[in-house]
């Protein structure tokens, strides 16, 4: 018998037993603080945002039980592409771990239920630690080379702070809401950033 595989295994089990109901009672105070937090910082930025109240229609898009994920609270936005931000969290024995879902609504899916996810690609300088030198997107045909065409966009991210953005931005299809989700790591945008993700809400809006 492995003793060492066996006391390894419940080691783990313990910390997994701890830590988890540890990270749930922290998420909920985290939680509010990012909600008042961002909400703020879009208030300086100049953007028209106000908090749903809870339990709303929005707060359902892309979020279930059995992903592990749960809205903290939804945002309204307003004389944007952009119409919702939702702030996600997801908790594990290791933490907590909070998202962005940027939501774009979609008055009509005929004709685009095939729609697929997409990403943001960076292209460095050198290595591994190099400079972001270019932006390209890859998945969905259309949305894709849409996205790559646009060299404005490109610029605008370029000139963002992606150092701090951590790992990519995220289009994901929702046809069942009618609407689609830009997924970024939980971060209070710079001007340039939220209007690089209020871009891509535009061309998802026009024919995605």
């Amino acid at each position: 018998m492995d003793w060492a595989s066996i006391l390894g295994g419940t080691i783990a089990a313990l910390m997994a037993a701890i830590g988890l109901p540890l990270a749930l009672r922290k998420r909920k105070k985290g939680g509010l603080q990012n909600m008042d937090q961002f909400l703020h910082h879009l208030h300086e930025m100049g953007v028209k945002a106000s908090r749903l109240e809870r339990g709303a229609e929005e707060a359902k898009v892309g979020v279930g039980r059995a992903s592990g994920q749960r809205s903290e609270g939804v945002i309204k936005i307003e004389g944007r592409n952009i119409d919702y931000i939702n702030v996600i969290n997801v908790a594990s024995q290791y933490g907590v771990s909070y998202f962005l879902d940027y939501l774009v609504k979609i008055s009509n899916w005929t004709g685009r239920k095939n729609r697929k996810k997409t990403r943001m690609v960076r292209g460095k300088s050198s290595g591994m630690w190099g400079k972001v030198t270019n932006i390209e997107w890859k998945g969905d045909d259309y949305l894709a080379r849409e996205l790559n065409y646009n060299y404005q966009l490109k610029d605008t991210l370029l000139q963002s702070e992606l150092g701090q953005l951590r790992g990519s931005i995220w289009i994901f299809p929702e046809p069942k809401y009618e609407y689609a989700r830009v997924r970024t790591g939980y971060l209070l945008p710079s001007p340039d950033l939220f209007e690089a993700i209020d871009i891509i809400a535009r061309y998802i809006k026009s024919g995605w």
